[in-house]
This record gives structure tokens, sequence and C-alpha cells, in this order.
């Protein structure tokens, strides 16, 4: 057990108020240091708790989604972020959306009024030496604390452009459009999905991504890209064959049904061990979400493509999860230090308010000499976790819940994705409740 019976929560965004929150629930003291008003960042407007920057969304409401299971698990796990949400949203067709002012507001002054938590306004430069820590800064962490975190972990730099490719969903693909192949058929089982692309089909696809809408940055972000991270569309504006050569080249991938080698092919890689959903290798894009839609289902194969996760190119700092991180969300190297929110490699404030939950739950419990908390992976939120700590996994960028992050179920009937999700949600809540009663928690 630990001696000094008190946790530092450094960041008062969505992640460290939700830890915060969650500690001082277990009678555990916190400190709990902010930074603003002493320093503010580029992005934030005021010097309240979870401040939200760039929307006021916490996801889809629909049920069978897989935002609104990871809102069904936190709620009956007790989360202050939703309960707050709840009180304070505004009409936002099938999402749930806040006013993000009353949101802030709310969420500050409940964590100023509790008595247990303690708020220091000042910068952190660098990790405490001793005792339980929860780093919860964000995409927007301070060089200095940055620099900490990187010695700590052994790395140079946190900070980078970050570059994230669209996922699809593996049963809405027309497989007789793709061939499974690696590249020289190299490897003892093919990991690779295949679109072969005519010279024609590569000629539409260039038109049509050149002349896509994309996202701009926002003020607070600097274009910083690397060459082995370019947006397929500032590849493609470099020449009209740059994809054929770059991310796109066909060499040493025969179509099995030609023997040819195409004009250009786009490959598929798993994104988890199921093969439930797989992400287009190299399209990184700032093409906005309704045109990669658009221009993606023109494309082989892709027609009725259910999109898990759209391509992206921003500003982001995070740790590299499945080397650092242990599913309690605690460094594998260094147990009493824990990492949540958009530092782990979670997108979303939804996501965010997740894994500071159960960071603050599992500090709690640390500093109890407690078990610590593992989620089922058949819970969104333990199925979110387990992917982004799995130490076999490469490749890894960061990512939001969808529903190809969970392992199938035994059903064999008719393919109906309202059903199957239907049942995904249902697991869930059955699973998440024996495993709260297994570890007697209340707030079911």
């Amino acid at each position: 057990m630990q001696q000094d019976k008190k946790v530092v929560v450094i960041g008062g965004g969505i992640a460290g108020s939700e830890a915060s929150w969650q500690i001082a629930q277990q009678g555990i003291e916190v400190e709990l240091y902010e930074m603003r008003p002493v320093r503010l960042t580029a992005a934030h407007k005021s010097d309240q708790f979870s401040e939200l920057v760039c929307s006021n969304s916490f996801g889809s409401d629909n049920p069978g989604s897989a935002s609104r299971m990871l809102k069904d698990e936190i709620q009956s796990m007790g989360s202050l972020t939703l309960e707050v949400a709840r009180k304070c949203s505004v009409p936002a067709g099938a999402s749930l959306a806040v006013d993000r002012n009353v949101f802030a507001q709310m969420i500050t002054e409940t964590l100023s009024s509790h008595p247990l938590i303690k708020i220091r306004r000042e910068e952190i430069h660098e990790i405490p030496p001793a005792g339980v820590v929860i780093i919860a800064t964000g995409p927007l962490t301070s060089d200095a604390l940055s620099s900490s975190l990187g010695q700590l972990l052994g790395t140079q730099s946190l900070y980078f452009y970050d570059a994230i490719s669209p996922i699809v969903a593996t049963d809405s693909l027309d497989l007789s459009q793709m061939f499974f192949a690696n590249r020289y058929d190299k490897g003892e089982t093919p990991d690779f999905l295949n679109i072969p692309l005519t010279q024609e089909q590569y000629d539409q696809f260039i038109q049509d991504i050149l002349a896509g809408e994309v996202v701009l940055p926002h003020d607070f972000e600097e274009e910083k890209y690397f060459e082995g991270c370019m947006p397929i569309e500032a590849i493609a504006s470099r020449g009209h064959k740059t994809l054929a050569f770059g991310p796109m080249k066909p060499v040493g991938l025969p179509d099995p049904k030609t023997g040819k080698v195409p004009y250009a092919v786009i490959q598929l890689r798993a994104e988890n061990r199921f093969r439930t959903a797989y992400n287009l290798v190299g399209f990184q894009t700032k093409l906005r979400y309704k045109e990669q839609e658009r221009i993606f289902r023109k494309l082989p194969g892709l027609q009725e493509a259910e999109f898990l996760r759209l391509g992206s190119m921003h500003r982001n700092t995070y740790i590299e999860s499945p080397k650092h991180l242990l599913p309690t969300l605690q460094l594998r190297n260094h147990s009493q230090i824990f990492i949540s929110g958009q530092l782990t490699g979670t997108e979303g404030y939804l996501e965010s308010s997740a894994g500071g939950l159960l960071a603050g739950m599992n500090a709690a419990r640390l500093v109890q000499g407690s078990e610590l908390l593992v989620l089922p992976t058949t819970t969104m939120l333990g199925a979110l976790l387990n992917s982004i700590t799995d130490p076999n996994r490469k490749n890894f960028q960061p990512s939001n819940v969808n529903m190809g992050l969970l392992p199938p179920d035994d059903f064999t009937g008719k393919k109906d994705k309202k059903a199957k999700y239907a049942r995904y949600a249902l697991r869930s809540q059955q699973d998440l409740h024996s495993w709260m009663l297994g570890n007697h928690l209340g707030g079911l």
C-alpha cells in the first residue's frame, strides 16, 4: 500500500477532470494541477476545467452505435463527464452535444467544491519523482512536460503531425473485387487485401482527390509533415504518377485473376487479429469526411464500405502505448504513473473521459492496495484499451471507439449489421454487469 495517500493529476481537461473526480469519490486526496490561466495554450480560451476546444459533440447517441455502447458503460461506472453532459445537452439530432460553456462551468464548480480535490494553478515541468501520478495533459502538452515524459520513456519527442488512415469493416467489403496477397508472396500467410486498379480507375481517383475539399488546420496547428506520412492528396499534387510509385505501387502484386501486375494497387492491412476491420495503407488524408466517403466508395470493392474511422491529419501528442502502457493505464516500467486521455492514443472527448475514469479508479485502488481493474475486451472500453496496449501491435495509430475493435461472436445467421451491433451491445452490458459484480463495484 502507498504510504502517501494522495494522487497527483496533471491536466484539467476531460480526462484529468474525470480522473480527479473518481479518485476523490474513493476518499483519496487529489492534487489537480492545471497551468491555465498562469500559462494559456494556443487553443484554450478560458481557465475552466474540461473546456471543449474543437467541437461540442460526444458522438452518436443511437442505440447500437459504438459511441452509445461506451456511454452506457461509463454511465454504469459512474462517469461525472457523462452525467454533466446529459444535464447540459443541446439539440443535435442523433448525437449527444452540449452547451460547452455550461458544461465546463459545471465541471469546474463540481471539482472546485469537492473537499478532497486541491486545485493547483501552476505549470508542472517535470513528472514528480515519487507518489502516484496521472498524466492527462492531452495533445497540447507543454514542451517541458513532453520532454520529461520522453526522457522517462526513452524517446526524443512526443510531438508530431499525426497521420491516420481510414478503417473499413471487413463484412462491408466486396471481396470478389480484391485479392489476398503479400508483395512478392513474402510471409507464410497473406496479410494484405489488395484492390487492383486499371489506368482509367487510377486516373479518376487522382482527379477526385485533387479536386476534393480538404480540412484547413486550426489556428494553433503548425503543419509539420514527414515524408513518410504525407497526405495522399499532397503526394498526388507532386505529379500524376507519384502515388503509383508510392503507397499504390503494384510491384510484386500480380492479380491472380489475370496473372498480370495491375496499373496500381490499394493495399488494406488487418487492423486486429480477428480481421474484422482493415485500414487503407498510406491513405492518411486531410479530405473532409464526406469527401472521403464519396471518393473512396468509387473504388472497386468499397462501394458499400462501412467506414469505422475516416482519415485525418492533425497535430497530436501521444505515447507509443503498445510498448509502454498496460490495460490498467499504468506505464509498464513505472507502475506508479498512469497515462490517460489523448496521450494514450485515443481520439475523442468521450474516449478521453472513459480513459480518465479508469485511470482514476485504478490510481485510487493502487493507493488503497487493492487489485487494479482490467475491463473485459467484449466491452467497448475494454476493447479500446486492449487495442492501444496490445504489445504485439505494429503500425500504431490513434483510435476512437468503433465496432471493429470488438471480438466477433459465434452467431452464424444472415449478415445483418443492425442485429450484429445489437448483439454486441447486449453482450457488453451483460459482461460489464458480471465484471462489476465480481469487482464489488457499485453504480449499476
